[in-house]
């Protein structure tokens, strides 16, 4: 069963976010979307929530922020804001959004790194751009005024930084590498045990 959100005003927490388009339809693939959902995410900043990173894909968004409110108040403000200015805006009466959203609430300093670090990456591992900084919808671009990570949430030290990020590929499956590891070494060796036997059936022979 999900655990329930809390719903205290303001209760200083931050949490990455992710919500994604109604249908899984790309529809920040288009410029002028994308731009007016970080508009959007911008217009709420400092009221409803605190914007620390974000990153605008095709067809989902993550935003790492801290609600001045509740969170899915902040959230309502981002998605319904933008879907009302969307209608306005750009006579658009598509559906936008999936129904509700998911969220994690971050623990520490290298929990923090660790969800920046994927939401700064989600373009170059979806091979839209090469480099982080190249992708003009995320927070990782230069020029996009944020604001700095709690205090408690700072990571104390580069080191904590580099394992931070090291830790922060996680999002890749490590069972299945470790899976793949174990069946070539199996594979190895009953290669090795056919070989033998071979070897051993060939020198029977002979000697018989």
């Amino acid at each position: 069963m999900r655990p329930t959100r809390e719903h205290s005003t303001s209760n200083g927490r931050t949490y990455m976010i992710t919500s994604r388009t109604w249908g899984s339809r790309t529809l920040f693939s288009r410029e002028v979307w994308a731009n007016l959902l970080i508009d959007t995410l911008y217009h709420y900043r400092g009221s409803a929530h605190l914007l620390h990173e974000f990153v605008v894909m095709p067809d989902h968004i993550h935003v790492i922020l801290t609600p001045k409110t509740s969170l899915e108040k902040a959230v309502q403000f981002i998605k319904g804001g933008f879907s009302y200015r969307a209608k306005k805006e750009l006579g658009s009466n598509l559906e936008v959004w999936q129904k509700g959203f998911s969220d994690h609430r971050i623990r520490d300093a290298s929990d923090y790194q660790i969800h920046q670090i994927y939401v700064q990456q989600n373009p170059v591992r979806k091979h839209l751009r090469e480099l982080t900084e190249e992708y003009p919808y995320s927070s990782a671009r230069p020029g996009f005024d944020l604001d700095p990570a709690p205090q408690g949430l700072k990571p104390d030290s580069l080191a904590d930084a580099h394992a931070a990020r090291l830790e922060g590929v996680p999002f890749q499956n490590k069972t299945v590498n470790t899976a793949h590891n174990d069946a070539t070494s199996r594979h190895d060796h009953e290669r090795a045990c056919r070989t033998r036997a071979h070897e051993t059936e060939q020198q029977n022979r002979i000697n018989a």
